[in-house]
């Protein structure tokens, strides 16, 4: 595996510092070697051609890389090693089986690919994102990585960022959202301001467009409760676009407005930061490009 190694020698972005490290290397080629994650800044893949450096850092580039063949039809590996996968979930992929569903999950398609390697290999459900909600999600090679990360989630987990597009104009720029959710049999969860009915559940938005008809918002979650951020939007009275379960009536661009941004990470085995971030998906900034339609 031919890997080059150097250490930042002054403040840029990584393109640029790609560009003076490596003159014998096109910028086309460059940007590819970003675009399929084959560069790491101290360890971590970045695919972000303006991902910010500072004096110190490492940056590493493997410049071998999975042919297209070896790659999960239908399914964007973020990341992978020994012991870990992160993908980039489409909109209207499951995480995993249901009763209704069984085949076409991201779970049955990542194990389907790592057995391809070894027929004893094995994928485990780490988190999940819901079937309309796009973006990061991990899984792990073994069960011990599993439980490990599961049972440490509060410390591991450095941070879960996601991009929603509301309803209406949101008039706060950022705001905290506090309540307490409870599933009822019918599997809709319902928010209350009564500590006794249900677990806390702690939202953080923050404005970063609007106009007239939606908003774009950044949400953090401090706490990680199932459907958390489309119940404490519909609380505010600015449900997730195409999410009729909790309050919308708007679904312009024929998918729910939701997606895993940011996922930030200790490393279970080597105990490195890790953090991957993808893209705002276009039909969201669509929505508030004036004259275009998503």
């Amino acid at each position: 595996m031919k890997i080059d190694s150097f250490i930042v020698e002054k403040k840029d972005t990584l393109l640029a510092s790609l560009l003076t490290c490596l003159p014998h290397k096109s910028r086309k080629v460059l940007k590819a070697v970003l675009r399929d994650g084959q560069v790491s800044v101290d360890g971590t893949p970045v695919t972000q051609f303006d991902h910010g450096l500072r004096s110190g850092q490492r940056i590493e580039v493997r410049w071998d890389r999975q042919t297209p063949q070896q790659q999960p039809h239908g399914l964007d590996i973020v990341y992978e090693d020994q012991e870990l996968i992160i993908i980039n979930k489409p909109s209207g992929l499951l995480t995993i089986a249901t009763d209704k569903e069984k085949r076409k999950t991201a779970y049955a398609v990542l194990s389907k690919y790592v057995k391809m390697e070894d027929p004893e290999n094995k994928i485990f459900i780490i988190h999940r994102l819901d079937r309309e909600t796009s973006g990061l999600l991990m899984f792990a090679k073994n069960e011990t990585i599993k439980r490990q990360i599961q049972e440490t989630w509060g410390t591991t987990i450095d941070q879960r960022t996601y991009i929603g597009v509301v309803e209406g104009e949101v008039q706060q720029q950022e705001g905290t959202i506090v309540s307490w959710l409870k599933e009822s049999k019918a599997f809709i969860v319902y928010s209350s301001q009564n500590p006794k009915h249900g677990q806390k559940a702690v939202t953080h938005y923050k404005k970063i467009k609007g106009n007239d008809n939606f908003s774009l918002l950044q949400v953090n979650l401090e706490t990680g409760r199932k459907h958390q951020i489309r119940v404490h939007m519909q609380d505010i009275k600015h449900p997730i676009i195409g999410d009729s379960k909790y309050g919308s009536t708007e679904n312009p661009i024929r998918r729910m407005g939701l997606h895993a941004q940011v996922l930030a990470f200790t490393h279970p085995k080597t105990g490195k930061p890790c953090r991957f971030e993808t893209e705002i998906p276009r039909k969201f900034l669509q929505l508030f490009s004036s004259g275009t339609n998503p």
